[in-house]
């Protein structure tokens, strides 16, 4: 295939609209079903790219769950516990492969933003994965290549129209990049730099003992920032993406929003949001819906007389700020990156509230030593990685 038609571009008046290789050639990527659409292939394209790196650095399958071009959730094929399938909606006995879990694992980093996402897999995607994504609300899916059961099930989603597309797992893209505002053409330099351990070598903080999995999940961290729109910042733990804070303008707002998410996936675990008695008849995104608004400051919303009634058998007993406070102070052993340098040491104190214990950052601040100085009182381990990974 030379070039693919689309519908429309970003929006319906944005018309033609096309995909095509600048260069000449063939398309790297086939679709298999479904029509997708403009902002579904940028989607598509950002997604591969995060998971293929993903898998390369860690050696494990990755998956990512993209919304408006930066992931939602982003981690590698490690098993699920018993409460990660109970908030991510997953039988207990459902045999689950490396990339299935992958997936349900980007995915539920923030099932609330994922709502309609695209979905990316570094590996073959498989029936386990298929049958979990069958039940979720999603626009659709790349992978490199699919099982006949698999794409079976996928072909059947959303009345037949489920966007499914297979990626040239060897595919190498040229090194120059293009593109065009206003009419001016813009060009730059692929950025093909490969994160890996090495970087985090240069430890700056006094305390200094990185484990095997903070080295995973600081690496997860990185390379979910390079495909988030900056500026970036990303908190992991369990080589899983727990909250994504992207495209703002400041980066203590980064902080905070990735660190608020962080907060509410981990109050998802507390014994009250696990034991919500929920009505039979309640959809799973109501129920996400309904779990955010239960675990924030609006709880009322959900629990009001008339309100509670459309979610619930019976009214749950609302979440007090001391018990969420005493839930969340128990979060520990959280990594954090950062695509550019912490300007003050006010990021390092959110990021603790949130359990941070291991963060990856540039450096290069004038106010580097603000920054160890507060990770040293905290603690927590703090790598300077050299590498800005700003992605616009």
């Amino acid at each position: 295939m030379q070039e693919l038609e689309l519908k429309y571009g970003c929006n319906p008046n944005q018309k033609p609209a096309r995909i095509f290789m600048g260069q000449g050639g063939a398309l790297p990527l086939t679709v298999l079903n479904g029509r997708p659409g403009y902002i579904n292939f940028m989607d598509a394209l950002n997604s591969w790219q995060l998971v293929r790196e993903l898998k390369a650095a860690t050696g494990l399958p990755a998956a990512a769950s993209f919304k408006h071009v930066s992931p939602a959730g982003a981690a590698v094929g490690l098993p699920l516990s018993d409460v990660d399938r109970a908030i991510y909606f997953v039988d207990r006995d459902a045999a689950l492969s490396p990339i299935a879990c992958a997936y349900i694992r980007a995915r539920g980093a923030d099932r609330l933003c994922s709502y309609g996402d695209w979905a990316a897999l570094s590996d073959v995607c498989d029936a386990a994965t298929a049958r979990y994504l069958r039940e979720e609300v999603s626009d659709g899916i790349i992978a490199p290549g699919y099982t006949d059961e698999a794409l079976e099930i996928l072909k059947a989603k959303k009345k037949g129209n489920y966007n499914v597309v297979q990626m040239d797992p060897d595919y190498t893209p040229a090194p120059q990049e293009y593109r065009d505002i206003f009419g001016v053409t813009f060009q730059q330099g692929r950025n093909g730099f490969a994160i890996h351990e090495g970087l985090l070598a240069n430890i700056v903080s006094q305390s200094r003992d990185l484990p095997p999995q903070a080295k995973t999940d600081l690496l997860v961290a990185l390379i979910t920032l390079k495909y988030t729109q900056s500026n970036s910042v990303c908190y992991v733990k369990n080589g899983q993406a727990i909250g994504v804070g992207a495209g703002q303008q400041s980066r203590i707002h980064c902080t905070r929003l990735a660190g608020s998410k962080a907060d509410t996936w981990y109050l998802r675990q507390c014994p009250q949001a696990l034991s919500l008695p929920f009505r039979e008849d309640v959809r799973r995104p109501e129920r996400d819906n309904a779990i955010d608004v239960y675990l924030s400051e609006e709880s009322e919303d959900v629990l009001a007389d008339g309100a509670w009634q459309r979610l619930f058998t019976c009214r749950p007993d609302p979440l007090t700020a001391e018990e969420k406070r005493a839930w969340l102070a128990a979060q520990t052993g959280v990594a954090l990156g950062s695509d550019a340098f912490f300007p003050f040491g006010d990021n390092i104190r959110r990021a603790r509230r949130s359990g941070v214990q291991y963060v990856a950052e540039p450096g290069g601040s004038i106010r580097d030593d603000d920054v160890i100085r507060t990770a040293d009182q905290y603690g927590m381990v703090l790598c300077f990685t050299g590498m800005r990974l700003f992605h616009h």
